[in-house]
């Protein structure tokens, strides 16, 4: 959640709606390069890649009007002017909220790697698409995207089942599938209410949650023995391997972190917030065994402190009380040997306490007792990922109860807190002595990357902003549920100075 970039915007002015429309009146917003209409809930963040701009929405309202009813949508932009370039669309699954919430879009935010993107579907498939599209023609082994888009819901016997539809021929504004993996059909997984996981690719293999996790009674785990976490060829997307860590009897209710690469002392770790709770390493080349592939682990820790667990009388704390235990829902991050990771919950769940740690990830084993470097319980729960300035040696995260926090990245000492009034989702994100956070209000907030708290400036983008501010080539990508903004400042952005500057307002027709 770091950038190197210079010359950023800090300013973006009033952005105001025509009334009755969601049409924005541009002329009192500053530094505007472009923006593009997503849908009606958008969650997550935006990967700027290769010319090209993704990011994962609902269907509301349809952008292709084949395509009707609740679907969840990958939407390809341009990077330089905005214009829409394709979308993959995905169907709902029969069985409903129970693995599939109703309107909630596409939660995961895409992964690519040259002319590949990888992205975890809410049918919880791992999936491969062309970055291009349909447009250059129907490549890879799948070529059953005109079937896989037309998967509808209905009910037989009072029961909902997928049936067959009439399939719908892609055109060049559609995507182009190379493979799928089905979690839920290879693995028996059960992911709780949604699937999400923004995946790791390191050399040959993709890594990704499973998002397995209960049922609608809150009480039952279906499959406790799915693996949390697997790595599938990132070529074809055979199965390379799952993880050996037994997560799944132990899952508070769902599991939908992200991994990160640590390389410590030379060699390679893929690191992951489990479900119970856990932070867990893992070797990354899978060890053959009777039964199987396994990821090994290589070191594990329990981020949730002993009073998270029992009062003072040594009586369990259920969970999700308050002031009980939480999951790890964000993205551990690596620095100087260091694993940093916050503890939280589905925001469905409120407030609670939470738990800041940073982790010695040089160590083997069980290291809850031996690898805490320094931990920090004036955080709230937080499903953020902590952003660190590498210049400065600060760290900024958020919580759910909407506050951002500064530490000292090296020792855990707090600065400063800033309190945004609104419970936040997405993360910080520092570039250019600024950090920049939105929350659930629509308040874009830019602050000093300082030791001394300072508002640079506010902004309300009108809805609410559930990712993470993204920088990429001397432009600051800002989500909303709604839009999508890209800003910059031609005047300090070298790139943008000869280029003609052009705003388009991407509407549906």
């Amino acid at each position: 959640m770091y950038s190197p970039a210079r010359g950023l915007p800090d300013a973006f002015g009033k952005i105001d709606f025509r009334p009755g429309s969601d049409q924005i009146n541009t002329n009192a917003i500053k530094n505007l390069k472009w923006i593009a209409k997503l849908g009606s809930q958008s969650y997550g963040n935006v990967t700027v890649a290769g010319g090209k701009v993704f990011v994962g929405t609902n269907n509301e309202p349809p952008r292709d009007p084949r395509h009707q009813g609740d679907r969840s949508i990958l939407k390809c932009f341009d990077e330089k002017t905005g214009e829409f370039l394709w979308q993959l669309v995905v169907p709902k699954l029969a069985s409903g909220k129970v693995n599939d919430w109703e309107s909630l879009g596409l939660l995961a935010s895409p992964t690519v790697e040259g002319d590949r993107v990888y992205i975890v579907t809410s049918r919880c498939e791992v999936m491969c698409l062309d970055v291009n599209g349909m447009a250059n023609g129907n490549d890879g082994p799948f070529k059953d995207e005109a079937k896989y888009v037309v998967k509808d819901v209905v009910l037989d016997r009072g029961r909902p089942t997928e049936r067959p539809a009439p399939p719908i021929e892609p055109g060049p504004k559609d995507a182009d599938i190379i493979w799928v993996y089905d979690m839920m059909d290879e693995l028996g997984v059960f992911p709780h209410n949604a699937s999400n996981c923004s995946v790791l690719i390191v050399d040959d293999l993709v890594y990704t949650c499973t998002s397995n996790g209960q049922d609608w009674t809150h009480t039952n785990i279906p499959a406790p023995n799915a693996p949390s976490f697997i790595a599938v060829n990132k070529h074809t997307g055979e199965f390379a391997g799952e993880d050996d860590a037994n997560i799944g009897p132990h899952i508070y209710h769902g599991q939908w972190g992200s991994p990160t690469l640590a390389v410590v002392n030379g060699k390679k770790q893929i690191v992951f917030g489990g479900g119970d709770g856990w932070c867990y390493s893992f070797d990354p080349i899978p060890v053959e065994t009777p039964d199987g592939p396994f990821l090994k682990t290589i070191w594990k820790y329990d981020c949730n402190p002993p009073e998270y667990k029992a009062d003072k009388d040594g009586r369990p704390i259920k969970y999700p009380a308050a002031e009980g235990p939480s999951e790890i829902n964000s993205t551990p991050v690596f620095w100087k040997n260091r694993i940093y990771v916050a503890i939280g919950q589905d925001p469905e769940h409120g407030e609670g306490v939470g738990h800041l740690v940073c982790i010695d990830a040089t160590k083997t084993g069980d290291v809850t007792k031996t690898a805490t470097l320094w931990s920090y319980k004036g955080i709230h729960r937080s499903i953020s990922t902590v952003s660190i300035d590498p210049e400065s040696g600060l760290l900024f995260v958020g919580d759910f109860s909407g506050f951002v926090h500064c530490l000292d990245a090296e020792t855990g000492k707090l600065y400063w807190t800033h309190d945004m009034k609104a419970h936040m989702w997405g993360s910080t994100f520092v570039a250019d002595g600024k950090v920049y956070v939105g929350d659930e209000d629509g308040d874009l907030v830019v602050l000093a990357a300082g030791k001394e708290k300072r508002l640079i400036s506010e902004t309300n983008v009108g809805a609410a902003v559930y990712g993470t501010p993204i920088v990429a080539n001397g432009t600051v990508y800002i989500q909303s549920n709604t839009h999508l903004f890209a800003f910059s400042d031609p005047s300090k952005t070298g790139a943008l100075k000869d280029e003609p500057r052009k705003v388009e307002i991407k509407l549906e027709q």
